[in-house]
């Protein structure tokens, strides 16, 4: 068993029947060079590919940012999965049986015991509360609610909607009867306390209620709307052990094989907005639960989309949110839209207004964000004034200056000389200085190892990539490199060698690799890889797998590398010997620099032989 859950033969057979290729390839976009496959790295911006994968050794591995490991560990990464989690999807969706399960949780995914009880119940309570609105008559006027506003059956069954009624313990004695401890259901969101603590009572009542998914489309949380007129109109679960509202994004599960396919995502202020735009053919919507865009909801929406077209109300709050949104998404490398809807309307009043086909050309036709800036700008200043006129201006070439393209700047000071009458040279003029401003204000990029695989960095990268090693760590990666392919090669070296690399990591990789083949297993890097458990380890192990293995080998080739990392504590005492000289002979003791002098001698006497 690994990781105390999962039989190894599940792993091996998770990893044999999901091929790296194929399997990044619908997050990707590859492309065949030689032996590898090439791609734009899904965990970092880039614009020239770094990221390749191996189908000969089932691995990936970034050149860029060092992302790398076999077909599980790109799960996890892409979808933010534990390893147990990852190994779960992967082996539903090969039709692998899942039956392994912690005897004390009763789960398959290692989960918390009480979250699993809290999920559990979540998604009893959407079932009930689905029940509730469409086959009983405390439901009728909730569902007459929902259809004068436009929801057909087949969408209040799509997106699970029921109603809660007013009664105060219909689900505390629902829940109560199946064994569900209500203290724990309260504590899950479900439930509040009497104010007297003689028990619970439902934490919804007299409400439609719209089920919250997680990623992996069970319910979690609810948001309830109210009928009639009180407040608050909208009452959303609290946070809790399974609900967390700055990372949950509305219908992702729903919405997560239509962004894939089309790289794009449209990012809505509410779940009314999405579910009507379902209706209305956008299947990639997805929306916050109540709270203001965060970096975790990026992180989730840059793994599914290279695209994020926002479409928030046409509000002033809504479009304050906009400009709000557009650097944490750019921050997190996705190329951002913006759908703009005329003042004082929000998605679905739009669709209901103008209908489907004129909200998908909506859609279909966003503004860039510079042009939105502009826009944004605009109301900021009274354009019927010179001064006005003038300011507007100006801050509008400063925010146009921010644009690398030097056709998408003279674009838009094109359409400013038009519209204000301003010679497009004066304002090249300014444009030009406002970029001289902006350079000198810039980091110096070089100094950053973080920074992102652009045109101007390419070749910084190189350069660094091709900073020369020390002959013994060559010597320990070529031989690593033949070990985690050759088990007659790892044995050879561990009796003549043992764990005696001088890199860290490399005499780590030894270990691991003199275990997995005392194991009894065969060479497999992607299988040794997932033996290893440790992130820097596993990037280490791919790279070196990575690294051309067009190097001639054979038992003189090996008995050299082994020399030369043999060599490495004599060389390291004659470097110490050699400092111990210097300090003797500035001290003016003669006898022990001559002493240590014949010992460096002896030394380098014993290492050419």
């Amino acid at each position: 068993m690994t990781s105390g859950k999962i039989p190894d033969a599940v792993i091996d057979a998770v990893r044999k029947q999901h091929d790296i290729a194929e399997t990044v390839g619908k997050y990707v976009h590859l492309t065949k060079r030689g032996k590898y496959m090439v791609g734009l790295c899904p965990f970092h911006s880039e614009k020239t590919p770094s990221f390749t994968v191996t189908p000969e050794m089932q691995i990936y591995h970034c050149y860029g940012c060092g992302k790398s490991g076999n077909v599980i560990r790109f799960v996890q990464e892409m979808e933010g999965y534990s390893f147990p989690e990852a190994v779960r999807v992967l082996a539903e969706s090969a039709g692998i049986p899942v039956t392994w399960a912690s005897s004390s949780q009763g789960n398959s995914t290692g989960q918390d015991p009480n979250e699993w009880k809290v999920i559990e119940a979540h998604e009893l309570a959407a079932k009930f509360y689905h029940y509730l609105l469409s086959n009983t008559k405390q439901g009728e006027r909730a569902k007459h609610y929902l259809r004068e506003r436009g929801m057909t059956d087949r969408l209040i069954d799509q997106f699970m909607i029921g109603y809660a009624p007013e009664e105060w313990d219909v689900l505390s004695r629902f829940l109560d009867g199946r064994g569900y401890p209500l203290e724990l259901m309260a504590s899950g969101g479900l439930l509040s306390p009497k104010s007297d603590g003689s028990g619970y009572v439902d934490r919804f009542r007299g409400r439609i209620m719209f089920p919250l998914w997680d990623r992996d489309g069970r319910a979690v949380a609810f948001a309830g709307r109210i009928i009639d007129e009180g407040q608050p109109k909208y009452l959303n679960s609290p946070e809790s052990m399974v609900f967390t509202k700055s990372r949950m994004l509305y219908n992702l599960h729903h919405a997560k094989p239509f962004v894939r396919k089309s790289k794009s995502a449209v990012l809505f202020e509410g779940f009314m907005d999405v579910i009507k735009a379902w209706n209305a053919g956008v299947k990639n919507g997805v929306a916050t639960m109540g709270t203001a865009l965060t970096e975790e909801h990026c992180v989730s929406l840059r793994r599914q989309a290279e695209e994020v077209i926002l479409c928030y109300d046409g509000d002033d709050a809504g479009q304050a949110a906009v400009h709000k949104s557009i650097p944490l998404l750019q921050s997190a490398g996705l190329k951002v839209l913006i759908a703009i809807l005329p003042k004082g309307k929000d998605p679905d009043e739009y669709i209901e207004e103008y209908g489907p086909e004129a909200f998908s050309r909506l859609l279909d036709d966003p503004v860039s964000t510079t042009k939105f800036r502009l826009i944004y700008s605009r109301k900021s200043h009274i354009l019927l004034k010179e001064e006005g006129r003038k300011n507007y201006l100006m801050e509008a070439v400063g925010i146009v200056a921010e644009l690398d393209s030097s056709t998408e700047r003279e674009l838009h000071l094109k359409e400013l000389s038009r519209e204000f009458d301003v010679s497009l040279e004066a304002l090249k003029q300014d444009c030009h200085e406002y970029r001289m401003e902006l350079q000198k204000k810039k980091p110096q990029r070089d100094n950053n190892d973080n920074s992102w695989n652009n045109g101007r960095n390419e070749k910084r990268r190189v350069t660094r990539a091709s900073t020369l090693l020390p002959a013994y760590a060559t010597a320990e990666r070529r031989l690593l490199h033949v070990m985690m392919q050759n088990r007659e090669v790892a044995e050879d070296v561990h009796a003549r060698l043992g764990e005696s690399f001088h890199v860290e990591d490399h005499a780590a990789l030894a270990a691991y690799l003199y275990a997995y083949y005392a194991g009894g297993h065969e060479p497999d890097p992607a299988r040794f890889i997932e033996t290893l458990h440790d992130e820097r380890l596993e990037q280490a192990a791919t790279a070196i797998l990575m690294m051309d293995g067009g190097f001639p080998f054979d038992e003189s080739v090996m008995e050299a590398f082994i020399h030369e990392i043999m060599k490495v504590p004599k060389q390291r005492e004659i470097e110490r010997k050699r400092e111990e000289m210097v300090r003797a002979e500035r001290a003016g003791d003669a006898l022990l620099a001559a002493q240590l002098g014949l010992e460096i001698i002896a030394l380098e006497r014993q290492l050419k032989n």
